[in-house]
């Protein structure tokens, strides 16, 4: 949804040349609305060649782009130290395995030679089947407290006698330190298939971090009925790297299909009232104002669907128009955005 609000001004001849006015509106530089409208929402900022000029405004056409729809969501950094002390252990139980599986296989081949007392060889199984037991249980509390894929990428428990086992990169990258992001999806929200999000911290950063999804969560919140999602930090060795514990906003693609607009240069929005506004030049000397929303981001600016690549936007000297739109036209020396 948007608003348009119009407002014509009259510059002073004071300040601006070109413009004739009455002395005593040159003595005061007050703007003078448009007469022939009777709608306040058809009003416009008129601003001559001369007074363009002096605060330095500039225009610029809108680039062409897509937006995908994002789905708004909050969440927190988890602290991944109880899951690297997990994977230790499990590491240390698959070593037990490992050396019990090989003492296994030697009994199978000394039995077969009658080599080995049967009470040896039903040791050797018990003490198999207990630490597959242990290894397992360990298992299944990573696959119960962090979801099924982590637990997946620490391999098949039972692997050829001897063969080294390799961990997976995204757990090294995990133990290493980088960041695993739980975001909470707002209640009654899915997403078939969530691919990227990008991160905004509640201490601002120039850029929001950017994530992949990683997995879902096992159980969903009883109480809230909100379902987890864990997203992993692309670049975890970058400064963008985030803190265990810090709350964050996370803007996840939807696999909606993607919209076609523009994307408006984040210098040419003015925020007033709460709002997102811009400056679209509707004619020579003709500044329309109109609302923009601030909730679809893009690099370098904001998405809008209502604008065109043909559209003229302010994007420098918004501020200074704006301040004459409000206090009544009048322009102080000085004022540039």
């Amino acid at each position: 949804m948007k608003t348009k609000i119009h407002f014509t001004l009259l510059v002073t001849t004071a300040l601006f040349a070109g413009c004739s006015k009455p002395a005593a509106d040159r003595a005061t530089g007050k703007a003078t609305t448009n007469e022939a409208s009777a709608n306040p929402a058809e009003i416009t900022v008129k601003l001559d060649a001369d007074a363009q000029k002096r605060i330095g405004l500039e225009v610029a056409n809108p680039v062409t782009t897509e937006w995908q729809r994002e789905i708004r969501a909050n969440g927190s950094v988890l602290d991944t130290a109880p899951l690297r002390d997990l994977l230790m252990d499990f590491s240390r139980a698959e070593m037990t395995f490992d050396t019990s599986h090989q003492e296994l296989e030697r009994a199978k081949l000394l039995k077969k030679g009658n080599n080995i007392s049967e009470r040896a060889f039903q040791d050797a199984e018990a003490a198999y089947r207990q630490n597959f037991a242990a290894a397992a249980a360990i298992r299944l509390k990573i696959e119960n407290g962090w979801g099924k894929r982590i637990a997946e990428m620490t391999g098949e428990i039972v692997a050829p006698p001897g063969k080294p086992r390799k961990a997976d990169p995204v757990l090294e990258q995990l133990a290493e330190g980088g960041s695993l992001i739980r975001i909470d999806l707002p209640a009654g929200e899915r997403l078939p298939d969530p691919q990227t999000a990008r991160i905004v911290p509640l201490a601002k950063r120039e850029q929001p971090v950017s994530t992949s999804f990683f997995a879902r969560l096992p159980v969903m919140d009883a109480q809230t009925q909100q379902q987890g999602l864990l997203f992993v930090n692309d670049q975890p060795n970058t400064l963008d790297r985030l803190t265990p514990g810090e709350s964050v906003t996370a803007f996840i693609k939807s696999s909606d299909a993607p919209i076609r607009g523009v994307t408006v240069p984040a210098r040419a929005i003015l925020r007033h009232e709460g709002k997102g506004w811009i400056y679209l030049q509707t004619g020579t000397n003709i500044f329309m104002r109109q609302e923009i929303p601030l909730e679809r981001t893009t690099d370098g600016g904001f998405f809008s669907a209502e604008l065109s690549a043909t559209n003229r936007v302010v994007v420098t000297g918004a501020q200074t128009v704006l301040s004459a739109e409000l206090s009544g036209g009048g322009f102080n020396a000085g004022q540039r955005d």
